[in-house]
């Protein structure tokens, strides 16, 4: 029996003191971290104060305080229900996009700032083509892209110029530093290598971004829009052989699809891919078993030619996690659904808080490093384990995105060793943080000596 084929239970509301504990130690901490781009200070803070222990913890008490189905909370004539179980969870998932829309009301508001045509705010037809496009694009399902060759060449470059710079300099690596290096390199994944060295780009989607984090608070910055369009749109225009932009060029498009406005959030969410790469570095820093395992795995491969890297793969997956690059998982119901003996009613918004189920703590693993769950199939057999999400809505650049994260810390760990300046949060005889502030990691670069 699957998990859509169970019988749900039945919602129930949460009293008005409860709903604003949710508001206080849920969604207020998350919202101040930065959802679409991250906040320096707000990450800080959100280490400092363990809120996602804190969060966590009210989730599973109010779980136990109302039963599994549904949380619900209305708040000025909205509707949304929080998920306390992982089968509700997939269930959800598993139902995108009808009954479950990924474009959610808030979604909207946010993303509109700089991808108004993305497939994550689509419905209907125009999501089914965008969709497709997508996963066309970006090889959804291939774990090798036919681009491949040229990316390992590019992540290799960009990996070997950040510790090039690093050995010139004080031989550390902080945050700013990788991150340049990382916007570097998805610039020319994406747009060639003519885009390598256009931070302004990158810094016009940053303030449209930042401005998105506000959602429907902030105002439309459509000029600001249309500049970086209009930027963007040279890049695409100019289809550099070997990169996505030429990719996205030679991809037959339905009417309406829009192929430039894809583009936007690939950019956003190479974003993530660049956290999570410096995370699973962190935890490789102070995990000498997992790093040994790593290394043993690099001895065998040629690394100048595209290759799958299962272990390397599974670290960056038990990273994500750990640590969810999108601590939310947002949909919304096209139509009344049914849940146990209720019904919820067309328009609510389910709020799926991944570090609940990715932390429960009746998994043996909940707070350890574990990648090996992501080779002998305990992950896949585990219910709500979403780093990329899960479902129809599933991120349809997973593949390209493990393959660029894995080559990228292949290439930084093939003759370097990583010390951590802060290395007791991170040990592997005590529980993991749930909460990692990528902002304040910082390493000393040392070469590999085996």
């Amino acid at each position: 029996m699957t998990s859509t084929d169970r019988a749900t239970h039945t919602p129930a509301r949460a009293s008005a003191r409860d709903t604003a504990r949710l508001a206080a130690q849920v969604l207020a901490p998350t919202l101040a971290a930065g959802v679409i781009v991250r906040r320096r200070a707000g990450m800080a803070l959100a280490e400092r104060y363990a809120v996602d222990r804190r969060a966590t913890g009210l989730l599973t008490e109010l779980r136990g305080a109302y039963g599994p189905g549904p949380l619900r909370v209305d708040v000025a004539g909205r509707h949304f229900a929080v998920v306390l179980q992982a089968g509700d969870a997939t269930r959800i998932l598993n139902g995108t996009p009808d009954p479950y829309s990924p474009s959610t009301r808030e979604k909207r508001a946010s993303l509109e700032q700089f991808q108004p045509h993305g497939v994550l705010i689509s419905r209907g037809t125009e999501r089914d083509t965008r969709r497709a496009f997508n996963e066309a694009v970006l090889e959804y399902g291939h774990q090798m892209h036919s681009l491949a060759p040229r990316m390992v060449r590019t992540v290799r470059e960009e990996a070997g110029k950040l510790l090039g710079a690093t050995t010139a300099g004080d031989g550390e690596i902080d945050w700013q530093a990788f991150r340049t290096a990382w916007d570097r390199t998805a610039r020319r994944l994406v747009l060639g290598d003519t885009g390598r060295d256009d931070t302004g780009l990158t810094a016009m989607l940053g303030r449209l971004r930042s401005t998105a984090n506000w959602a429907g608070a902030a105002p439309r910055r459509t000029a600001l829009r249309d500049r970086f369009e209009r930027r963007l749109r040279t890049h695409l225009d100019r289809a550099e052989p070997g990169s996505l932009a030429a990719a996205l060029a030679a991809t037959p498009a339905e009417p309406g699809t829009d192929p430039a406005g894809q583009v936007p959030h690939w950019l956003f969410a190479f974003d993530a891919a660049g956290i999570a790469t410096y995370r699973t570095l962190a935890l490789l820093s102070t995990h000498t078993a997992q790093e040994t395992q790593i290394r043993n795995e690099l001895a065998v491969t040629d690394l100048t030619e595209p290759r799958l890297l299962p272990y390397t793969r599974a670290c960056l997956l038990e990273s994500v996690r750990l640590w969810p690059t999108s601590p939310f998982v947002l949909r919304e119901s096209v139509r009344e659904t049914d849940w146990g003996e209720d019904a919820l009613p067309a328009g609510t918004e389910f709020l799926i808080y991944t570090p609940l189920f990715h932390r429960d703590e009746s998994l043996p693993y909940s707070d350890r490093f574990t990648p090996e769950i992501w080779l002998d199939g305990t992950a896949q057999d585990t219910e709500a384990l979403m780093p990329f999400s899960a479902g129809p809505g599933e991120c349809p650049g997973e593949d390209l995105v493990l393959l660029v994260t894995s080559t990228m810390l292949a290439a930084l760990l093939e003759r370097h060793t990583y010390l951590p300046d802060r290395p007791g949060r991170l040990r592997p005889d005590r529980p993991l943080p749930r909460t990692l502030d990528h902002f304040g990691l910082r390493f000393a670069a040392l070469p590999h000596r085996p």
